[in-house]
């Protein structure tokens, strides 16, 4: 079954207002005719409606780094689905791994957000992904079916259609190494026979697959010509339109 490649950039904790809009712009310019893939970016909270206005009609999602599970109310600090899409946004990552490294999110909580996400309609990246211990300990396969099971139980079948998975491990991101192309596609058809047993064949074979760590220029063409990996989950590559232009740009064959 083809799946769309999707090429996310994730600009984390990355420009000012001028900043983003001329990175958006570039983006947007470097998107043009671009209709066989899809290419979504996640700014800044601060930025996301300027630069929702910046790229205008170009072929990009929108998305937030993160989403909180209600549509309002006291909790401070965190931005609901509903402001993100008042913002122009119509996606969002939930559990990449800083937010579970660094803010200490469960898989629990990552549950939450996703099902909030999926309630007001958005579009869905959940992030997994093993450390290099638990690598080295032969644990990868372990935690990722754990972070899958428990950061999408209690998700139906029909709502699988607005949910991608991007497989992050933990360290190739911001490192400057990138798993072997076998280690990512063995990773990834895990990911996908987990998926049709949790789900169903069609499902998992419906369900896009990112690879996110350290993706680059060089390393994109080989990792998109593996027959489980539909995109990629981008992170400083994005923030130069010529880098994140090339990515955008692959070919996988």
């Amino acid at each position: 079954m083809s799946r769309k490649p999707l090429i996310a950039g994730n600009w984390k904790m990355n420009g000012v207002l001028i900043d983003a809009c001329n990175l958006a712009a570039g983006i947007a310019a470097a998107c043009r005719g671009v209709s066989d893939r899809d290419v979504l970016l996640a700014p800044p909270f601060t930025v996301l409606s300027e630069v929702a206005h910046t790229i205008g009609d170009a072929p990009i999602i929108l998305a937030g780094q993160n989403v909180c599970w209600e549509g309002k109310g006291a909790f401070t600090g965190e931005i609901s689905p509903v402001m993100l899409r008042d913002a122009g946004a119509t996606a969002t990552l939930v559990g990449h791994s800083e937010r579970r490294q660094i803010f200490g999110e469960t898989d629990e909580l990552i549950n939450r957000r996703l099902k909030g996400a999926l309630d007001f309609g958005l579009l869905a990246i959940l992030c997994i992904g093993e450390t290099l211990y638990q690598r080295e300990k032969s644990q990868t396969f372990a935690v990722l079916e754990e972070q899958i099971r428990k950061g999408l139980a209690d998700i139906a079948a029909d709502r699988m259609g607005r949910v991608a998975i991007a497989y992050e491990p933990v360290w190739a991101i911001g490192t400057g190494k990138t798993a072997s192309n076998d280690q990512a596609q063995e990773a990834h058809a895990f990911i996908r026979t987990l998926l049709a047993d949790l789900f169903e064949k069609d499902i998992a074979a419906q369900t896009r697959i990112l690879y996110g760590g350290s993706v680059k220029p060089t390393t994109i063409d080989e990792l998109m010509a593996q027959p489980d990996i539909d995109g990629a989950l981008v992170g400083g590559a994005a923030l130069d339109v010529d880098t994140f232009g090339r990515i955008i740009h692959f070919t996988s064959s």
